[in-house]
């Protein structure tokens, strides 16, 4: 088996959607025999210092040239582009979903992105994607050939059998505390639903202290009724998807969405926006999709869910069936050895 080495920045064992795949990742590569050397980046991309950039390119200048690296797209997407071309390592990317798309980027910030990562992208001996929306943005937008795309999408745990839903029905919205999660947008939607009984929680790390900031001066309102759990450990965070009645994300992209994927497990009736990948990721019947930034909509749906039981009923067994079909982490490792060992 080709051994390779996995280039990540920051902490390999830090709670966002990207690098708990990353990690899965590397596990499951490991656990099939093949050798998985962790690369460290800085943690500072996508817009690192001078020095941050210099480390990471001296790094992946030092790896040797028979020995293909993976790179997340989080840094993939942002080094250097005449510094990268000099990586003698062949290079594929992970790329979850293009950076110049986030949300909130200075229209200049987003452009240097975008151009950028298309640069880079064409470096890349492959390319990896967890969605077949990521692979049509990266062919018809990137200029990425579709022959050098491969899609791995997340693998999952066993779906979850213990429900313990709490009353009043809790509303819970897992995400980083950042403008693409569209927890402002929820915050609205549940100021316009306080004739219902309802409590609801947020759980995610502060990404960004101004939006934190922003959020919980938004909710004030709404007193003990919404909570801001932070960063939550796996098994407290699988107790309130235990406890919850609905998962509810006014996402405004996805390159996938793993968190969809969690609820599912749950059981779990989702309504979110008909953004990016997550039509995809939301199978049809399992939840409710509105335009994304449209709050009244999502109050909407939120209110359907929570005052029809038998819609709640049937969208929660969708849901069950639709997390029984999940992959597993060995099908995703699986397309990256096949990647791999074409190279």
């Amino acid at each position: 088996m080709t051994p390779v080495t996995f280039a990540l920045p920051g902490d390999i064992d830090a709670k966002t959607g990207g690098t708990i795949y990353d990690k899965a990742v590397i596990e499951a590569l490991r656990a099939m025999g093949r050798p998985v050397a962790h690369l460290a980046l800085p943690g500072s991309f996508p817009f690192p210092p001078d020095a941050d950039m210099d480390a990471a390119l001296h790094a992946l200048r030092a790896l040797p040239p028979d020995r293909p690296v993976i790179i997340d797209g989080l840094a993939f997407g942002a080094l250097a582009t005449e510094a990268l071309s000099g990586v003698r390592a062949p290079l594929v990317s992970m790329t979850h979903h293009p950076l110049g798309l986030e949300t909130g980027l200075a229209p200049d910030a987003a452009r240097h992105l975008l151009q950028r990562e298309a640069a880079n992208l064409a470096l890349a001996r492959h390319v990896i994607v967890p969605s077949p929306h990521t692979a049509r943005i990266l062919a018809g937008d990137f200029g990425v050939p579709q022959g050098k795309i491969s899609i791995a999408a997340p693998g999952f745990a066993p779906p979850d059998p213990v429900r313990a839903p709490i009353d009043p029905p809790l509303i819970l919205a897992v995400g980083l505390l950042a403008p693409r999660k569209g927890h402002d947008v929820l915050i609205n939607a549940l100021l316009a639903l306080t004739d219902l009984r309802w409590q609801a929680v947020i759980a995610g790390g502060a990404h960004d202290p101004a939006t934190a900031g922003a959020l919980a001066a938004q909710a004030a309102p709404l007193g003990d009724r919404l909570r801001f759990a932070g960063r939550m450990e796996q098994r407290a965070l699988s107790d309130l998807y235990r406890q919850a009645t609905l998962f509810a994300l006014a996402t405004r992209y996805e390159g996938y969405g793993m968190v969809f994927g969690e609820a599912l497990l749950h059981g779990l009736p989702i309504v979110t926006c008909a953004a990016g990948a997550v039509p995809e990721t939301v199978p049809q019947g399992t939840g409710i999709l509105v335009p994304v930034d449209d709050a009244l909509a999502f109050a909407d749906a939120l209110r359907r869910l929570l005052t029809d039981a038998g819609l709640q009923r049937r969208m929660a067994d969708a849901a069950t069936a639709a997390g029984h079909a999940l992959p597993q982490w060995t099908h995703t490792a699986a397309v990256f050895a096949r990647a791999l060992d074409t190279l």
